[in-house]
C-alpha cells in the first residue's frame, strides 16, 4: 500500500473522527484523518456530560485525543481541508484544498454541522457561552437562573419541558407569531412561563456573558442564559455531492451500521445525529470504526 492509498480516509478530526481513527488504528488499519480545524463547538469554553472529561475545555479533549490516536503507527493526520471525493474502482478518490490526492477503500464523514447564527447584535459573542443549545451539555450550570428559550412552535415545546426541569424562572421568546396551539399556551400559562412575542433587538453582554435582552418594543430584561433553537447546514458539501441523502431534519441519513445511502461511505457525530454532545460523538466514532473494520475483514477473509 503506497503513501496515498489507505484502507479508510476520515474527513473530520474532532471527537467522532478521532474516535473512529483510534478504533481503526487498533485494528491495524491504514487510516488518514483530514481536518480543517473548525470544530462546531470551538466557541464553547467547557464540555460537560462526558464521564472522565466533565468540565474540560473541548480543545484540550481534542488535543489529548489526537496525541493518543497518533501513537498508532498506521494512523496519519493531515491539517488540510477535503474539497471533493469520487467513487472509483479501488473505492474512493479524494482531493484536498492544496491539491493533494488520496484513495481509500472506505470513507468516513465526521464533518459536523455549521450553525446558522442569528444576525442579532450580541448573539454570536454569546453563542456557546450563555446562549446555548443543549440542556444536557450546559443546563446544569444555569440551573435556577433566569433563562429564556428562543424558539417557536414544536421546537419551543420540545425544549421548554427540559429547561423547566432545570429552572422555573423561564421565559419563551417567539420573535413574533408563536406557532403554538391553544393547549400549549394553556400549559405554558399554568407553569408560569411568560411568552414574549416582541422581536429581540440586542443581546447585551460582556465578552459573551449575557447581561440582558433589549426588545424592539423598547423593553429591557436581565437574563442569565438563553437556549436558542437555530438552523444548521452540513459543514461539508462533499457527502451530498457523492450522493449521500439527508433526512427530513437535515442530517446525513445513516443505517444501523452508520453507513450512508452510498455504499462504503459512513457518517458519525453531529452531521448524522440530533444528539449533539462530545460523548455521543466519541461513541458514534468508536462504533463506526469497529463496523468498518468488520466490513473490511469480511471482504478480505
Amino acid at each position: 500500500m503506497n503513501q496515498s492509498q489507505f484502507d479508510v480516509i476520515i474527513i473530520g478530526g474532532s471527537y467522532a473522527g478521532l474516535s473512529a481513527a483510534m478504533s481503526l488504528g487498533r485494528s491495524m488499519r491504514n487510516v488518514l484523518v483530514l481536518d480543517s480545524g473548525k470544530p462546531c463547538n470551538r466557541s464553547t469554553p467547557f464540555s460537560h456530560n462526558f464521564i472522565t472529561q466533565d468540565g474540560k475545555a473541548p480543545d484540550l479533549i481534542r488535543s489529548e485525543a489526537l496525541e493518543q490516536v497518533l501513537r498508532y503507527p498506521t494512523v496519519q493526520y493531515l491539517s488540510e481541508k477535503a474539497v471533493s471525493a469520487l467513487k472509483n474502482e479501488f473505492g474512493f478518490s479524494l482531493q484536498t484544498e492544496n491539491g493533494q490526492s488520496f484513495i481509500s477503500k472506505k470513507l468516513v464523514f465526521a464533518t459536523g454541522i455549521k450553525d446558522q447564527l442569528l444576525e442579532i447584535p450580541g448573539f454570536s459573542q454569546c453563542w456557546g457561552k450563555t446562549i446555548i443549545h443543549c440542556p444536557y451539555c450546559h443546563g446544569y450550570e444555569f440551573r435556577g437562573k433566569k433563562t429564556g428559550i428562543l424558539a417557536s412552535g414544536a421546537k419551543a415545546m420540545h425544549l421548554t419541558p427540559m429547561v423547566y426541569n432545570l429552572t422555573k424562572n423561564l421565559h419563551l421568546f417567539t420573535q413574533g407569531e408563536s406557532g403554538l396551539e391553544g393547549q400549549d399556551l394553556i400549559k405554558l400559562k399554568e407553569k408560569g412561563i411568560q411568552v414574549w412575542d416582541s422581536p429581540i433587538l440586542k443581546f447585551e453582554n460582556e465578552k459573551g456573558i449575557l447581561k440582558g435582552i433589549q426588545f424592539k418594543d423598547g423593553s429591557f430584561q436581565e437574563f442569565d442564559a438563553v437556549y436558542a433553537a437555530i438552523p444548521f447546514i452540513q459543514h461539508s458539501p462533499i457527502p451530498q455531492a457523492l450522493g449521500c441523502e439527508l433526512n427530513e431534519h437535515g442530517f446525513i441519513q445513516i443505517n444501523q451500521f452508520q453507513e450512508t445511502t452510498v455504499s462504503g461511505v459512513f457518517a458519525c457525530g453531529d452531521n448524522s445525529s440530533p444528539l449533539r454532545s462530545v460523548a455521543n460523538a466519541v461513541y458514534a466514532g468508536n462504533f463506526t470504526g469497529a463496523i468498518i473494520n468488520k466490513f473490511l475483514v469480511d471482504e478480505e477473509f
